[in-house]
Order: C-alpha cells, then structure tokens, then sequence
C-alpha cells in the first residue's frame, strides 16, 4: 500500500467531481483509508490523516472518530504534529464531551514549555474549548505566563484569562493585580487584551471597579496618545486602532456610571472624540458610536448630549443602512430625556420613513411616534398619513394603531381626531386592529354636533367604494343611528347633499350583497337598515321585505337577528320605535353601569328584614306594571307562601303568557314605561348595534318572545 492522499491532492480530487455522489464516493474511499490508518497505528502519516479529516468536517461529513487521534498527536514531542491535534481538538471537541479533559495534562506541560510557540498553542485551545475544570486546574499557569516577557505568549495569555473569568467568575480576584499591571502596556495587542479583561473583571465584580478607577487617568492618557499619534501599523481607514479605542471608551462608560467626578474628567475627551475622529469611514463611524453611547450611559453634561444627539442626526444622512439603523435605534433611547434635540431632527427621521429598507422603516416609524407631541400633531399625521399610503404590508397595522394612539393623546380638536380616525380607516383598510371600529363608533356617539357632518362624509365613502370593511362599519352604524340627517342635506362643513331614502337604502342593500363584505359588516348593515325602520317612514315595507329574506340566511347570526327583527314587525311593532331608537350619549357603554344607580333606589328602599324571595317578584310585578297605567314605583310586599309562577298579572294573564305564542294585546306605550323602553333598547343595542357579538352556535329563536322575556328579567336583576 502506498502513501496516502496529501491534503492538497485530496481537494483537488473532491473538486474536480461533478456530482454529489462522486464527492461522496470520494469521501468514503477516503475515510476507509483514513481509518485503516488508524488502526495500524501509522504514525508517520497520522498527521496527514488528521488535516484531512478536518477538511471533510469542514465540508460537513462527520470525523468524529479522529478524536482520540487529535489527542495522540498533542501528546507528541514534534511540533507540527502539535499544531495539527491542537486544531483538531478546537474543531472536533468541546466542553460536553468527556474526552475533551484528557489533554489537560498536555496542556499543563506544553504551557510549561520553553518554546512560545507550543505555549501559545496550548493558550488558545484553552480559551477556545477551556471547560469549568480546565480553567480552574490551568488557571495558575495562565496567571504567570501573563507576567512573561514574550508579547507573542502575553496577549494569548490575556485573552485565556478573560475566558477563565467569564467560565470561573469566583478567580476574579487571582488577576486584578496583574490586569492593573498590563494597563501600563505600550504594545497595542497586549493593551487590547488588558482593557477586555479589566472591562470583564469590573462587570463580574462590580466591586474591583473601585481599585480600577484609580486607574482612570491612565485611561485618558492612553486614548489620548492614540488620538494624537498617527501609527501606520494600526491605522484602519486613517483612523489610529479604532478596535482599541472602542474598547477605552466602552470600559470608560463602565467606570464612569455613577460616578460623577470620573464623568466631568473624561468630558473634554469625550468631545474631543466627538469632533476630531474621520466620519467618512465605518472605522470613524465606529468610534463615533461608541462614544455617543458613553455620553449617553454617563451623568454627561448637556453640552454632550446634544452634541451626541448631532452625532446621531449625521448618521441618519449617512448611506449605509446599517448606520441609519443603528442612529435610529439610539436616538429612540434619548427621546425621554433629550427631546428638545431630537426634535431638531424630526425632518431627517422623517425622511428616513422613505427609505426602501423595512428594518429602517420599522425603527424610524417607532421613533416618530415618540417624537410626537400638541404642538406637532398635525404635521406628523400627515406625514405618517403618507407613509400609510405607500409602506409595506407588514408596517401597515403598526402604523395604523400608531395613528390612532396618538390622535385620541394629542387630537387638537374632536372633529380633527375623527377626519384623521377616518382618513386611516380608509387607507389601512384590513389593517386596522379589530377595536378601531368600535372605538371611533363611541368617539361619534359624543360628538353630538358633528353628527350630519359625518353621517355625509361616511355616506359619500362607502357610495364610492366598500372595500374597507372597518370602514363600511362604521358607515352603516352612522346611516343607521342618523340616517334622517342626510335626507336635510344642509350640513356648514360640506357641500350639500340630496339623497332620497331610497338612494341610501340602495346603498346599504348592495353592501349586505356584495359578496366582500364579511359577517360582521353584514350584520352591522341589517341593523342600520332595521334602525332606518323608524327614520325612513316612506319604505317600511321595503325594509321588512329585505329583513325578511334573510330570515333564512346560512349565517347563523344574520339569521337569528332576521327573525328577532320579524317579530318587532309583527308582535311587537308598537315597540320598535323605542327600541330602535337613537343611542344614547352617556360615555358608560355597559347597560347595567348606566341604569344602575337608576334601578336600586325602589330596591333599595326595602327594610333589612325583607326576604330576598319577595324582592324578586317585586322587581317582576314592577316591571310588568311597565305594560300598562299602573304606577311603577309602588312596591307591595307579597307574602312568601303566595310566591309561584303562575301568579296572576293585573291583566288577567299569568307569567307563563309571556312564553307562549299569545298576540300581545295593542296598547300604546304609557308615559310610566318610557323609562322600560329606553333601559331595553339600551341592553338590545349594546348587544346587536355597537358590537356585533361572536357566531351563535344555536339556531335562532322560533318565536321572540322568550328573547323579550329574558331581556325584561335581566334588566330587573341587574345581571345586564
């Protein structure tokens, strides 16, 4: 058998195949002879074999059984045989396997070893795969390679340490002398790896950064000597080892936390940075950050603030995307405390809502909402208006809700807030959260004298066009509660209008039949047309005729509110005008908060002694005494033992008539039942007007006067 594949004959043979079974086959061939190596102990190409393996792991096929050689090869005497199993161990181990702790004792005594180049292998395999026990075993030995004299050695020494610290946070105290120590380096390596490991020693031991903070004027001085001195060796973009410099300032806003002597130290550096450092490169930009986030985590003085807040305002005009980004995201930090100067850079924010990046888009929308205020409501709505028209469908619903939460904060007026609830009702479309509807319905409600303004500018909307489902909602709530405010046509905010009660019954038929309308807005247009019953008084017929035909509707809902509404023409029509009539201004939309206060006071005004029974059937005989000329105030205790359900009413009737299919006698409505009729309408509208309710899994009632009966008895008990 000859000598095996070279590394680089093996690639060359894996990329001269044309398909993935012919790597494959290459693969395996391979690994068979890798193997069978192995298992002859073959020392001489063990090596060869190793780097190999680790090519095929890089492409994703499994080595796994080359563990065990990777260890071989660090425990050999050679050089390039250690530099192969230490790769191979950083590559095919890690801390949750076993095997990775039976180099430990290699690893101790190639950290003993005389040659920098062995002890820097084993330092790096140590902070790449270095596990609580390892740490706590080699710690000793990495704390005395970081006094040797070889940078080579030092700056993979540091570098272990801070691995140690962030595995074993309990050997904080074995390095803080000699952190303090490499503090004083000249070599930028050594001092990078010092200031990382200061910075991971103050944030694991909060009280180490007492002692560091005496160290601080070395701090300035070492970042003003980077500053000052052009160095070729670590200049990146003409910017002197920006990696340094971000890692000063950050162990800067570290120390500078609460402390309020180093903060007024570190000011004048602080602006120094701010105005000398190159903005034209990523590397400028960088230290820039860095040193706005320093200002901004600090007691910084204002003068600081507001120049970090113009750092922030250039980034915004910057090219890149990653930096408007990142501008915008810390310039939503400083909006709470800093808005004055925020606000300066309103229009470039603005602009950035332009941008064709989504991530941008998000941050910079987040941040106008935040910016706005009273005074700049009404630009700000117009530009978010603008955006609305044109963002991406993901950004549509944020922005909208965004709208809405800051019209009804800083809405200058009423009639602005609804234009502008409107306006984003007709852009957003879908979008729009479900309680927008229902929301800008209670908004109208209060807003009594802009009523016909409305009711006209809703009407010639949903004429144009009924896409907007959340629109056409609130559309046909409006026709439905003043529709007889368009028929006027008179209205001082817009032109006039004349339309005839056909035209807007032709409006609200072509919604409940177009076939993009949901559920919800079908039932929302066949109350309005219900409502208009009573408004309209030249085409009732016409309305119980369009009622009627969808008393056999698939829709369960539609159905059942159908026939409810059939039974108001029929049993109960000298009871649908109060039923049907207007809502009722009071800002409580619960019908038992609004008539409670109303229905305790007969209640209440019973002795304490009162049986709980007698109560209740004076609450029913009072209610009943609400059908006719009976005074509804009086309350006449009746004994227990004469309580039962076929008590008698004042009429000749029993309370079982109420369930059965009986005609109830015409008698027009007395001036005692008003009261009734306006709590009944109340609980009937608060359940079928403002919000449609959920689908109803039974089938719609037969006959509607058990629904009446159940509305009575919840009113009295106060359940509603």
């Amino acid at each position: 058998m000859g000598p095996p594949l070279k590394v680089h004959e093996l690639i060359r043979a894996i990329r001269s195949v044309k398909t993935q079974n012919e790597e494959r086959e290459v693969i395996q061939r391979e690994c068979a002879d890798i193997r069978s190596s192995f298992r002859d102990e073959d020392t001489l190409y063990r090596g060869r074999s190793v780097a190999k393996l680790l090519y095929m792991h890089m492409l994703g096929y499994p080595a796994h059984f080359g563990q065990m050689e990777c260890l071989k090869l660090i425990a050999s005497p050679r050089y390039t045989d250690k530099r192969i199993g230490y790769l191979g161990a950083m590559m095919l181990l890690d801390e949750r396997q076993d095997a990775h702790l039976l180099i430990t004792n290699s690893m101790k005594r190639d950290l003993e070893h005389n040659s920098p180049l062995i002890q820097g292998l084993a330092l790096c395999t140590l902070a790449c795969l270095g596990s609580t026990e390892m740490c706590r075993d080699l710690a000793g030995e990495v704390e005395r390679l970081l006094r040797t004299s070889s940078s080579h050695v030092k700056k993979k020494a540091v570098l272990c340490a801070v691995h140690i610290v962030r595995k074993v946070p309990e050997l904080v105290e074995m390095f803080i002398p000699v952190s303090e120590e490499l503090l004083g380096e000249k070599r930028h390596g050594v001092l990078y790896g010092a200031v990382l490991l200061v910075t991971e020693i103050c944030q694991r031991h909060p009280e180490a950064s007492k002692r560091i903070r005496k160290l601080f004027p070395l701090l300035l001085q070492k970042l003003r000597q980077i500053m000052s001195e052009y160095s070729p060796e670590h200049a990146v973009s003409g910017v002197t080892d920006p990696f340094l410099q971000v890692r000063l300032l950050r162990l800067m806003r570290i120390l500078g936390q609460n402390d309020e002597s180093i903060c007024d130290a570190m000011g004048d550096l602080l602006a120094q940075v701010s105005t000398c450092t190159e903005t034209q490169s990523n590397a400028g930009n960088a230290v820039l950050y860095e040193t706005v986030l320093t200002i901004v985590d600090t007691k910084s003085a204002s003068g600081l603030r507001v120049l970090a807040v113009n750092i922030l305002g250039r980034f915004l005009l910057s090219n890149d995307k990653n930096i408007r980004y990142v501008a915008l995201t810390s310039l939503q930090r400083l909006v709470q405390t800093d808005n004055a100067a925020v606000q300066r850079h309103r229009a470039t924010i603005v602009e950035c809502l332009r941008q064709t990046d989504t991530s941008v888009n998000r941050k910079a929308l987040e941040l106008c909402f935040a910016l706005v205020n009273e005074a700049n409501i009404r630009v700000m709505m117009k530009e978010l208006q603008r955006f609305l028209q044109t963002c991406q469908p993901e950004l549509r619903e944020q922005c909208a809700s965004g709208i809405f939460l800051s019209a009804e904060r800083f809405s200058p007026s009423k009639r602005w807030h609804i234009d502008t609830i409107m306006e984003t009702l007709i852009t957003a479309g879908e979008s729009v959260r479900d309680d927008a509807v229902s929301h800008l319905i209670h908004l109208i409600r209060g807003a009594s004298e802009l009523h016909a303004y409305i009711v006209q500018k809703l009407y010639k909307a949903v004429r144009e066009d009924i896409g907007q489902q959340p629109l056409v909602q609130v559309a046909s709530w409006c026709i439905g509660e003043y529709g007889e405010l368009l028929l006027l046509g008179s209205c001082e905010e817009e032109e006039p209008l004349q339309v005839t009660e056909d035209e807007v019954l032709d409006v609200l038929e072509g919604i409940l039949q177009s076939h993009i309308s949901t559920p919800s807005t079908r039932a929302y247009t066949l109350t309005a047309i219900m409502k208009l019953s009573t408004r309209f008084k030249q085409n009732v017929d016409r309305i119980r005729r369009v009622v009627s035909i969808y008393g056999s509707c698939h829709d369960v809902e539609l159905q059942q509110r159908a026939v409810e509404y059939n039974a108001l023409f029929k049993k109960y029509d000298h009871m649908r005008a109060a039923i049907l009539e207007k809502m009722p201004v009071e800002e409580k939309s619960a019908a038992g908060d609004i008539l409670g206060e109303e229905r305790r006071t007969p209640v209440e005004s019973l002795p304490q002694s009162q049986p709980s029974s007698v109560q209740t059937l004076s609450q029913v005989t009072d209610l009943l005494g609400l059908l006719e000329e009976s005074p509804v105030n009086v309350i006449t205790p009746v004994p227990a033992a004469d309580l039962n359900v076929t008590q008698n009413l004042p009429n000749g009737g029993s309370l079982l008539d109420l369930l059965d299919e009986t005609p109830v006698p015409e008698c027009s409505a007395p001036a005692s039942g008003s009261q009734w009729f306006h709590r009944q309408s109340i609980w009937y509208r608060s359940c079928h007007t403002v919000y449609p309710g959920p689908k109803s899994s039974k089938s719609p009632t037969k006959d509607a006067s058990s629904f009446f009966f159940l509305a009575k008895r919840e009113f009295c008990s106060g359940n509603l």
